[in-house]
């Protein structure tokens, strides 16, 4: 029966609500949306039948209708794109860095002190609405009469580097399927206080705190938050902090910010999860004096998005895109290597 079947969640940068349903092997033949319902909870089926004619519902891998019958051991699929917006979109002029651009996507970096879509406190001035004002000649997309804001994933508001972003059904639903299935390459750089001693990977689940719902922290028990995988390598020791590459296998809401810190290893500069202090290094007037001016200078998470690799949806070509370091991060890497040099450390 199909309420017996396997059923596994993931969500792909929380801007898409993805299941995945296995038929058991006792599995009659059913209609694909019968057999959604009855294991997705508050899924209605209007909603569903949207998704479907969107191409949203698979089974394995291939796009259905809904009357499609499900048998033993398919393997279902099904993404729901999220209404982000409860508001008017305003499309804003702006100055957007754009790396790559065609008829199916564009790859931008992303600088610091940018919210990527609008919300509480943040109505204007967002990457969504300046991509608004840069897609607005875009031609209106099938069942869609304003033009979509592309997003499949995010960054932090101080979070710079790479992004890429869909400019049609296709290439949503093909980009959003390949970072639901983790073949999207992502690295990121970051600079983190304490000597890593070696390369490592840190798991656990990834969820809301408890204690303050603004804020993610790590449940290694698994009994909240959401599975959640980085790998960390080291770069470049500086004495009191070192300078890492994270590569996502998933992508939680700050999950590289709380999964270092977890470790003992919080971002340097990040004010929620502790790196705005000094966590490392010897403390005295010098040394006191230094951490100042470098936390005048680098006022936010040392974090850039730097690789960003995946499928083409249209040629099916693979893309790799590198982006440099911002100024703000480089020149903290060249002040604290200075600095360990003249120290000594």
């Amino acid at each position: 029966m199909s309420d017996d079947a396997t059923h596994e969640e993931g969500q792909g940068e929380e801007l898409f609500e993805h299941h995945r349903l296995v038929a058991d092997p006792g599995q009659t033949p059913l209609r694909v949306d019968k057999f959604i319902i009855n294991l997705v909870a508050h899924l209605s089926r209007n909603k569903l039948q949207t998704a479907a004619k969107s191409g949203y519902v698979r089974v394995n891998g291939e796009p259905v209708k809904s009357n499609h019958k499900v048998k033993p051991g398919d393997v279902v699929t099904v993404e729901l794109p999220q209404p982000v917006f409860e508001f008017e979109l305003v499309a804003e002029p702006m100055d957007l860095d754009i790396l790559y651009e065609d008829d199916d996507l564009l790859v931008l970096n992303k600088p610091m002190n940018m919210v990527v879509h609008p919300g509480h406190g943040n109505y204007t001035g967002t990457l969504v609405n300046g991509i608004l004002h840069h897609f607005q000649n875009m031609p209106s997309l099938p069942n869609q009469p304003e033009p979509r804001p592309g997003l499949v994933h995010r960054l932090d508001k101080d979070t710079t580097g790479l992004m890429v972003l869909g400019k049609s059904e296709r290439a949503l639903t093909d980009l959003s399927e390949q970072f639901f299935e983790r073949t999207v390459n992502r690295r990121y750089w970051a600079l983190v206080w304490g000597d890593v001693f070696e390369d490592g990977t840190v798991t656990g689940h990834v969820g809301r705190s408890l204690r303050d719902r603004r804020y993610q922290q790590v449940f290694e028990d698994g009994r909240e938050g959401k599975h959640a995988v980085t790998h960390y390598r080291v770069l470049k020791r500086l004495g009191p902090v070192t300078l890492v590459e994270c590569k996502l296998e998933t992508g939680r809401t700050h999950q590289i910010r709380v999964h270092m810190q977890h470790i003992g290893h919080p971002l340097f500069g990040d004010p929620i999860y502790g790196g705005n202090v000094a966590v490392k290094g010897a403390p005295g007037g010098k040394y006191n004096a230094f951490l100042r001016n470098m936390f005048e200078a680098l006022p936010r998470q040392a974090l850039h998005a730097k690789t960003l690799g995946f499928t083409h949806p249209g040629t099916g070509e693979r893309m790799e895109f590198e982006s440099e370091l911002p100024e703000d991060m480089a020149n903290a890497l060249a002040k604290w290597t200075t600095y360990v040099e003249a120290s000594g450390l």
